[in-house]
């Protein structure tokens, strides 16, 4: 027979069991126990190492980091990692973890245990990232599980990236840094001239399919072009929707970052396959003498050995066209593809009209055909301005358009009637383009030389009458 105190005795054990067991329940002690008997068991086993570093010895962009960063940060286990960053992903509603610099996270595959860890020298800020197997399973999992990694980036929705050159970088750490590359030109979106954006579109579609063709050739797998035309043309959106269409990050490289000809070199040999490099405003540059760099660096950087060190590369050059530029730069090899960008037509207005303000066709179109066909223009710049700002009525963006086309051609044909009534009074001078400054300053001149010389008439008459007093008093 069970006494009252015994059982007294009983319930309170049970309750001091449930209380603890409540408590280790609501706590991490289960993890951290857990956790602690993971690392007893790795005690037991014999590791192997991999490294795989962000840059090889050449300092190029080692592409292998780059699509197992992308595998590890797709991983469920980068939660359970000790610390993890929060960042925006490639849309504003989207939030990825980012594993934090000398963190692990783990991985299984085909029954074997994995880890990776993220490590960040503090000497010289050099990333890399460390892959452990057991031995026992590293000639049974190590290439199946590597190219198990690289068909699931392939799976991924690549993000295109943006990168830029800095200056004063450690070399270890690289030239670039990259940004999300979120530009949202398209070729279907590009105001141009429909002919040559087919041509140019069925060149780079060739291209792509070119590789065998290069090869037999005796030629680097690359392809360069050259866009010239005035600002505001549409050239910075195109070399965006050809980046769109290959699916080729781009590297934008701003020579007035670069300190001499050696290191565009290095930026040329940090650059990956699969890339657009992109120079702007390439005339002002070498005609301005703006960077440290010489004509030789440039077309070495175009064609030279340094440049076939690398396949599937698109180069993009754009001038403004208004500078003449030195043939060597721009000769057949150097240069394979023109594109001359100009002032915005009829066609390239309905491409606006239509991506702008939603509307393929409209009552207004011949009236805006008709002021196109007398020789009025403005930049596709310019009218995708006006449409934005009226893109709530599009007939009134229309009768915009219309009186900034009339008011072109106003002005051109004043520049015209000026132009030709300089030329009758001044047949001496030399003719070339004409703008609306250079007009004022010949009319402040005119104006200026009446002055004078009616003053030169005013003094001339004033001692032409004191001569003839003079006579007068003589005599």
């Amino acid at each position: 027979m069970i006494l009252p105190d015994s059982i007294l005795s009983v319930l309170g054990s049970t309750a001091i069991v449930l209380i603890l067991l409540r408590l280790v329940l609501k706590t991490s002690v289960i993890l951290i126990v857990r956790k602690w008997l993971r690392c007893m068991g790795d005690l037991c086993y014999v590791w192997q190492r991999y490294r795989v570093p962000q840059y090889n010895q050449l300092f190029q962009e080692n592409e292998l980091y780059r699509k197992i960063s992308v595998y590890i940060h797709s991983l469920a286990s980068v939660e359970d990692s000790d610390f993890a960053n929060l960042v925006t992903g490639s849309r504003s509603n989207d939030v990825v973890l980012s594993l934090d610099p000398n963190q692990t996270v783990f991985d299984c595959f085909l029954g074997a245990r994995v880890s990776w860890t993220n490590v960040v020298e503090e000497s010289d800020g050099r990333r890399c990232f460390v892959l452990r197997i057991r031995k026992k399973d590293k000639r049974r999992i190590l290439r199946p599980y590597l190219q198990h990694i690289l068909s699931k980036y392939e799976e991924f929705e690549r993000e295109l990236k943006l990168y830029i050159n800095c200056e004063n970088r450690r070399l270890s750490d690289g030239r670039w840094r990259s940004v999300p590359f979120t530009h949202q030109s398209t070729m279907e979106t590009v105001a141009m001239d429909s002919d040559l954006k087919n041509k140019v579109k069925f060149d780079l579609e060739l291209f792509l399919k070119s590789k065998q063709y290069y090869h037999r050739l005796g030629r680097v797998w690359k392809r360069s072009y050259l866009l010239q035309g005035p600002s505001g043309t549409g050239k910075s959106s195109f070399v965006a929707a050809m980046a769109k269409l290959l699916r080729y990050d781009v590297y934008d490289v701003d020579l007035s970052q670069v300190s001499n000809d050696a290191d565009l070199k290095l930026l040329l040999l940090q650059t990956t396959p699969r890339s657009l490099i992109l120079i702007e405003d390439l005339d002002r540059f070498l005609i301005n003498k703006l960077a440290p760099v010489s004509l030789s660096g440039v077309l070495n950087f175009m064609d030279g050995v340094i440049s076939c060190c690398g396949e599937e590369r698109v180069m993009v050059f754009t001038t403004n066209g208004s500078d003449p530029i030195d043939p060597t730069v721009v000769r057949p090899g150097r240069i394979d593809v023109h594109v001359q960008f100009g002032l915005c037509d009829f066609s390239s207005f309905k491409t606006l009209a239509n991506s702008h303000l939603g509307i393929k066709e409209h009552r207004l179109f011949p009236q805006v055909e008709e002021i196109f066909q007398t020789g009025a223009s403005l930049s596709s710049a310019e009218i995708g301005e006006i449409m934005m700002s009226n893109r709530n009525s599009p007939s009134r963006a229309l009768k915009s358009v219309i009186n900034a086309l009339q008011t072109n051609s106003a002005n051109k044909i004043r520049l015209t009637q000026s132009s030709s009534g300089r030329s009758t009074e001044e047949p001496g001078e030399p003719g070339g383009v004409i703008c609306r400054e250079s007009v004022h300053t010949v009319r402040e001149f005119r104006k200026l030389y009446g002055l004078l010389r009616r003053s030169g008439r005013k003094e001339s008459l004033d001692l032409g009458s004191a001569d003839k007093d003079d006579s007068r008093n003589g005599s």
